[in-house]
């Protein structure tokens, strides 16, 4: 559009929205195109001056085109500052303002509606009277400037929300960020917590197990592993003594469920059973009568356990057993055996051990007592006891103090069933010598 001279505001308006129709802008940048241009224009106009109207597209680097539009028509002391306008323009010295609107894929078609410079002709088939005409014009320039009026306070309201939204947006990205600094900064904190609290009761735990024995002639060794690292109270426990008699006394106990609570049921079975075998209570009798003496003060309690008394000078053993895992016996020829024997655990009904099997450590012999932690890792305790025969053949001839380790590590290459782990080993390396038979217990 080239530059076109306007004196009256009507015609000027219908320019403006010719305008905003052939390069189909969006409504409110229209909108608020046709406000800005009434405005400043008004006080030209008032004065009986006039303005001139230009309106040119403009590409732009990146493939867009601006559309220009520019309006000339001077300053006067009622001219409205362009920044305070509802469509903020650039503006000269001159007077001049000028609007630069982006425009969409529909604004390259708007040479195909040129936009219409004359005022809107007047409605009806014959024209009207003049006085008639003048009031009709002055009708419409109130309608039209009332409902610009409309349009500009719907227009601020719109900039005060859309100002508003931006704010809280920032503020909730603030907000948001915080948020997000704290919750890491909480799991960072709740891990190190988990740890300390895993370490704690990792150290109490220790304190509460039976500290090493030595015995001339036998090597014991043992490894525990929780089945959570960061919680790693269990009920898997174990038990090593020597007896006034000079046998040694062990107790694994497997008590149900993980946590502090289960280490305290393992800590009563392994307490009632040292205190039984240290009053000399025949083996056969000690699981039942553990049963009768805890049940009344922990009636949930269940657990199961295994019992076995060795002979350091003679290397006889004998096995009582309460719904526990068999022991394994590799013998120095690297033959392996299960010791099998039948027998109901603490809380189950009619505890205690059938009966009590007898066997003999030779030299060499390793013997493996566990928790079913080790064999049923994969969900499978016969899979689990051959490959735990394999494993205890494997590692027979390491020092004792490495098998129960290694034992485990083989077990747990898949997990499918996480539990706490006990792997207990004991080898007899010969006969005592004669004056020295036992070392002592600390």
């Amino acid at each position: 559009m080239s530059p076109h001279t306007f004196h009256t505001l009507p015609s000027l308006r219908h320019a403006v929205r010719g305008i905003c129709r052939a390069h189909c802008l969006p409504s409110p940048n229209g909108a608020r195109l046709v406000l800005s241009v009434s405005r400043l224009a008004t006080a030209a106009l008032d004065a009986g001056g006039s303005v001139r109207l230009e309106a040119v597209e403009q590409p732009v680097p990146g493939g867009r085109t601006l559309l220009a539009v520019t309006l000339h028509a001077g300053r006067t002391p009622a001219s409205p500052s362009p920044a305070d306008l509802p469509l903020p323009g650039q503006a000269t010295p001159d007077g001049t303002v000028a609007w630069h609107l982006p425009l969409g894929e529909a604004g390259s078609r708007g040479e195909d509606r040129p936009p219409s410079l004359a005022p809107p002709a007047p409605r009806g088939d014959a024209p009207a009277p003049g006085g008639a005409r003048e009031a009709a014009a002055e009708g419409y320039e109130a309608e039209i400037a009332a409902l610009e009026g409309e349009l500009g306070a719907a227009l601020s309201r719109v900039d005060t929300l859309s100002t508003e939204l931006h704010r809280l947006k920032d503020e909730l990205a603030e907000t948001n960020s915080g948020v997000l600094a704290l919750y890491v900064q909480l799991e960072e904190r709740d891990e190190q917590l988990r740890r300390a609290h895993g370490q704690i009761l990792r150290e109490l735990e220790d304190a509460l197990r039976p500290p090493p024995i030595t015995v001339n002639g036998m090597d014991l060794a043992v490894h525990y592993a929780p089945a959570d690292p960061d919680a790693p109270t269990g009920g898997d426990f174990y038990d090593w003594l020597l007896l006034p008699d000079g046998t040694v006394h062990i107790t694994v106990v497997d008590a149900l469920g993980h946590g502090v609570r289960s280490t305290r049921s393992a800590l009563n079975v392994t307490h009632a059973v040292r205190t039984l075998a240290l009053e000399g209570h025949p083996l056969e009798s000690i699981v039942a009568r553990t049963h009768d003496i805890l049940a009344p003060f922990d009636p949930d309690l269940m657990a199961t356990v295994l019992l076995a008394r060795i002979d350091p000078e003679t290397g006889a053993l004998r096995l009582a057993n309460g719904s526990h895992p068999p022991a394994l016996v590799v013998r120095a020829d690297g033959t392996a055996d299960y010791l099998e024997l039948r027998g109901r655990g603490i809380g189950f009904p009619l505890p205690g051990s059938d009966t009590v099997r007898e066997d003999t450590l030779h030299e060499g012999d390793l013997l493996m007592l566990y928790t079913d932690g080790l064999t049923e890792s994969r969900r499978d305790p016969i899979e689990g006891e051959a490959r735990l025969v394999t494993s205890a053949r494997a590692h027979a001839r390491r020092p004792v103090e490495e098998i129960p380790g290694a034992v485990a590590k083989d077990m747990h290459t898949v997990i499918l069933h996480p539990d706490d782990t006990l792997a207990l080993a004991v080898r007899r390396t010969g006969k005592p010598q004669r004056g020295h038979p036992l070392a002592g217990q600390p």
